[in-house]
């Protein structure tokens, strides 16, 4: 059984503080079934890389830098833009539920498909 608050809390303090504070980018790791992980990631203004470099690279970061994760098969992610309506970066800190903006999805090597 996946304790999801705990890996959280130690992606936090590992690897996330780098990008919430250099660059505006959030993400937590909203559930582990299957082999999949699921993630929301929030956008701040002084992220400039596209949707598909970013869960690329929160997908990888998180499979590596956590054991639990690291047999995992893909990642979906859950994207709200805050590049795009900063206000939904108000909300959300506020517990308020926004819509996401976008929804993307990887698949790990050697799980790929032909």
């Amino acid at each position: 059984m996946v304790n999801i608050e705990e890996i959280n809390r130690k992606h936090i303090i590992k690897t996330d503080c780098l990008y919430r504070v250099g660059y505006g980018l959030k993400s937590r790791l909203l559930d582990f079934q299957n082999g999949i992980i699921y993630l929301e990631i929030v956008f701040g203004s002084r992220w400039q890389n596209n949707y598909s470099a970013t869960v690329y690279e929160l997908a990888h970061c998180w499979k590596d830098n956590n054991p639990e994760l690291r047999h995992a098969q893909g990642c979906k992610v859950f994207i709200i833009d805050g590049r795009k309506d900063p206000e939904k970066i108000d909300l959300h800190h506020a517990g308020i539920r926004v819509d996401y903006d976008a929804r993307k999805g990887i698949l790990f090597a050697p799980f790929t498909l032909n």
